[in-house]
């Protein structure tokens, strides 16, 4: 198992001079991310298409051991029929995100907080989502935002395509804990401009701690679930500091890896 820390996207530019260094090239913040964190959710995908240079070029400029989650984009989730989405989900497997080879994570398949649970409509989306392209294997997560969601019927049908359900930490959102993959992916959204970190040092450690429950299999003790625990084994584990005070998200992020 390997537990993952990031941030959303590398540009910013509150960043400058305050997580990268006074002076650094822009061209090099990628880089400079990349050796300071594990991970990086890239977010531009859920609003139109890269170039597949551009994935080799993240890839190339990477350490071995880094990973990208992407956010698929929003034409195939953001629509009142999911089953009609396989034209968007084939466009966006086409464009080239196979080009970040291994260090490909999953990709985050994020729906609009008014979207609610239709069972029949959601499994066939699901059944949409290839398991590989190009040799690489695709993992994928959905971040549902409406309380219906919140149910056995949701988690079950997580599972029976091996698809994980995102647990939302510190938002207004439905925290749903159930596993329902061979990995979990965590966005948290609590950082506040007070803290040196984002975080205090209590709540640093409890998302470490966290983690390392996810990762050993168990998962969290505090959090409670919707359905029936997954069986316990090791799972990678992809945590995300979002949204938030957007400033102290590296920060967070690297006090997590720290505490890891």
């Amino acid at each position: 198992m390997t537990i993952y820390i990031g941030v959303g996207g590398w540009v910013f530019e509150e960043w400058r001079d305050n997580f990268y260094p006074k002076g650094l090239s822009q061209k090099r913040e990628l880089e400079y991310a990349s050796r300071h964190l594990t991970a990086i959710e890239i977010n531009g995908t859920y609003y139109g298409s890269q170039k597949p240079e551009s994935f080799a070029r993240w890839h190339d400029e990477t350490p071995d051991d880094f990973v990208f989650t992407l956010k698929g984009p929003r034409f195939a989730t953001n629509r009142r029929v999911l089953a009609e989405a396989g034209d968007s989900i084939e466009k966006f497997i086409a464009s080239g995100i196979t080009r970040l080879k291994k260090k490909l994570g999953p990709i985050n398949w994020q729906f609009m907080a008014t979207k609610k649970f239709d069972a029949g409509d959601f499994g066939a989306f699901l059944s949409l989502l290839p398991e590989s392209r190009d040799g690489v294997v695709l993992r994928h997560a959905v971040e549902v935002r409406h309380p219906s969601f919140a149910c056995e019927a949701f988690v079950a049908l997580c599972r029976k395509h091996k698809v994980a359900i995102i647990t939302s930490g510190d938002s207004e959102f439905p925290r749903i804990a159930d596993v329902t993959a061979d990995f979990v992916y965590v966005r948290i959204m609590g950082t506040s401009e007070k803290e040196k970190l984002g975080y205090a040092k209590a709540g640093i450690a409890q998302w470490a701690g966290r983690a390392k429950a996810w990762a050993k299999g168990d998962g969290p003790k505090d959090f409670p679930l919707v359905a029936k625990a997954a069986p316990a084994r090791p799972r990678d584990v992809f945590l995300f500091v979002i949204s938030g005070a957007k400033a102290k998200n590296p920060a967070a992020a690297q006090a997590l890896i720290a505490a890891l």
